[in-house]
């Protein structure tokens, strides 16, 4: 463990530091929660290092976090919202007056308040949750979309850009690194075959039919802390990745997240389908508050779930290619077996588009009169 302590004197903390420990699931930067006392009572905030062997420009990273969330703030404390502080992360200030701190081993750290009286959960456990997630999402996208100034910068570039995740494709079947392109033929032809998909995004944004927006870029339910209480979406968190996208990115990735009937690497294909009350919940929570999306946006939001399914199941192909370089397994299968249920749920989405966008229509239509 880092010394906690040394950390907290790098924040205008205003406040006693007391203890802390470890805390959460996740998997890349280190995260803290850490107890201090200010004049009597007890308070939390996170403390997180970002792990810059993932995120090469950490400086450039909380730029954009600070940009978006102070825009969030100013934006909820504009419409008197009650809880303006407890609905956007917020970052401590540095002694120095950044949105960030670096330590004496050159690591980079921020520290936001804690959010009280609300908590992520890694798997959906019912229709409500994906309604509410669905719906701070979009909250989270309606109060950035008048954020002004410069562009955000990308954190991971071209990290949805899906041409180019077919183009890595194409590179690791030529070289063939690991010598299983024989054995994944129909995998590869299943994802050439719908090569026009993979650009469809990119080209309505390149000719101004879509247009650029902040994304999120992680819309999975974790990324959103419930009230304890009422189960309602509280606060978007996980901000690593929110840069210059499209919408669809988002709503696309909470379709092949929480809409699949089945986990994403279940090996038994036959068990892999859309849920439509699941889908129907995402589009209801999110086209309650997304209300910025034109009309090219909303015609495309059926067709966002399989586009990004698609793009995942090529990446976890592409790194099966290459020798499972990539993605965590547990098994030498696993990344081909995750390649085979997105693509199983690709499919079941394009037999399935009628319906899932007649979803959409009447919830937009409802919305709209």
């Amino acid at each position: 463990m880092h010394n906690l302590k040394a950390i907290s004197a790098l924040f205008d903390m205003r406040a006693d530091f007391v203890h802390a420990q470890a805390y959460g699931s996740g998997h890349i930067n280190d995260t803290y929660c850490a107890w201090y006392d200010q004049s009597g009572i007890r308070l939390r905030y996170i403390h997180q290092r970002i792990n810059h062997n993932v995120f090469k420009k950490p400086i450039e990273l909380m730029e954009n976090v600070d940009r978006v969330t102070r825009h969030a703030l100013a934006a909820l404390l504009a419409a008197d919202h009650p809880e303006a502080r407890r609905r956007t992360l917020t970052c401590i200030p540095s002694t120095h007056g950044k949105p960030y701190a670096i330590d004496p081993e050159g690591n980079v750290w921020r520290t936001y308040p804690f959010i009280e009286r609300a908590r992520g959960y890694d798997e959906i456990e019912n229709n409500a949750q994906a309604y509410q997630a669905a719906r701070a999402f979009g909250s989270f996208q309606n109060l950035a979309a008048t954020l002004g100034g410069e562009r955000l910068h990308e954190t991971i570039p071209d990290f949805h850009h899906t041409p180019k995740r077919l183009a890595a494709l194409e590179a690791a079947i030529s070289a063939n690194t690991a010598g299983r392109a024989a054995s994944v033929a129909a995998e590869i032809d299943f994802a050439r075959a719908r090569s026009a998909d993979c650009s469809r995004i990119t080209d309505l944004i390149a000719n101004g039919t879509i247009p650029e927006r902040v994304t999120h870029n992680d819309t999975k339910l974790n990324n959103v802390l419930l009230d304890d209480v009422t189960a309602e979406g509280v606060c978007v968190i996980d901000l690593d990745t929110t840069m210059p996208g499209s919408a669809l990115y988002d709503f696309g990735d909470m379709i092949r997240t929480a809409a699949p009937s089945t986990r994403e690497d279940d090996p038994e294909l036959k068990n892999i389908g859309v849920r439509f009350d699941r889908f129907e919940a995402l589009v209801q929570g999110y086209l309650s508050t997304a209300t910025f999306l034109n009309t090219a946006e909303r015609n495309h939001l059926a067709f966002s779930g399989k586009l990004l399914t698609l793009e995942c199941g090529i990446r976890f192909l592409t790194d099966y290619l290459n020798g499972d370089i990539y993605f965590k397994i547990k098994r030498p299968e696993h990344n081909i077996d995750r390649c085979r249920n997105q693509f199983a749920f690709v499919r079941s989405i394009e037999d399935s588009m009628s319906q899932l966008e007649d979803i959409v229509a009447k919830q937009d239509s409802q919305l709209l009169s």
